[in-house]
């Protein structure tokens, strides 16, 4: 997010671990004139793959923002790096989708109402009319997308239009309960967060709650993933966990449940808005 000292730019990047990497992406940084002020890196030795996020103050540094990119593509090509480029000061557009149940919905309209969400909030999407009443208060169009098994097709393509006419930049799951198809999944491939009701894999499909209840457990989770093909199978960015007891009811389990999937679901989308993920085969690098 964009400090008192002025907007930044924050490079991740992702490449094979070598010598010299963090000494190599300090030196570019400073010969453009720029002051880091934050870095983090992580490598997994079973992989041999580096990961690091760098961000930087833009200011002192003479070279337009549109040329930044072009600049660094030399050393990221001579350490062959996937890499990106963002900057504090440009918010994204976000979508959210929601089905029936709106906790999830009201907790991240009013953490970006009071400004916890540095985004644009740009369309809510139902399948349901039930939260019209809801977006429009808070100032967010409102589409209904009816779904059925024979619409579906049409269904997702409306969808798919709507979020291009929206120019949305990443779409929340806020407990919409329909699984997107490829085209959707692929348009947004790592920009489409999901919260599960469950601290996957433990507990997945329908009534997580009740399959809780029924096998006594003490402890029950969320778990915030980027959306894929394999229902429920994406990389993982959060998870949360609340302690119960025998004296909780499945009510009990699905009110604290409530509360846990909106908290990670937060958590999650703010990472993302903050440029703090990396995604790469099953699993995510977040930096704190």
């Amino acid at each position: 997010m964009t400090g008192s000292a002025g907007p930044t730019g924050r490079f991740l990047l992702t490449c094979p671990d070598q010598k010299g990497l963090v000494a190599r992406v300090a030196d570019f940084v400073w010969r453009l004139g720029g002051n880091i002020v934050d870095a983090d890196q992580h490598t997994d030795e079973q992989e041999g793959v580096f990961f690091q996020r760098v961000e930087f103050l833009l200011e002192g540094i003479d070279l337009p923002r549109h040329e930044l990119a072009g600049r660094f593509a030399g050393l990221a090509e001579e350490c062959r790096m996937a890499w990106r480029l963002s900057f504090s000061d440009q918010m994204l557009n976000v979508a959210v989708l929601v089905s029936r149940q709106a906790h999830c919905l009201y907790d991240l309209l009013a953490r970006w109402r009071s400004g916890d969400l540095d985004c644009r909030v740009v369309v809510v999407i139902s399948n349901w009319p039930d939260h019209r009443d809801a977006a429009e208060h808070f100032g967010v169009p409102f589409v209904e997308l009816p779904v059925s098994a024979e619409t579906r097709e049409r269904q997702e393509a409306e969808m798919l239009r709507t979020l291009a006419g929206c120019e949305v930049d990443l779409v929340v799951l806020a407990r919409y309960m329909q699984i997107l198809g490829p085209p959707v999944i692929g348009a947004y491939r790592h920009r489409i967060i999901n919260i599960h009701h469950s601290f996957l894999p433990a507990f997945a499909g329908g009534r997580p709650y009740a399959q809780a209840h029924a096998r006594g457990v003490k402890l029950i989770g969320a778990t915030a993933h980027y959306a894929t093909e394999d229902l429920d199978e994406g990389p993982i960015i959060d998870q949360g966990v609340t302690r119960v007891s025998h004296r909780d009811s499945v009510a009990d389990l699905a009110r604290k449940g409530r509360d846990l999937e909106t908290a990670v679901l937060a958590r999650a989308v703010t990472a993302h808005l903050d440029d703090r993920i990396l995604a790469y085969g099953r699993k995510t690098v977040v930096f704190e």
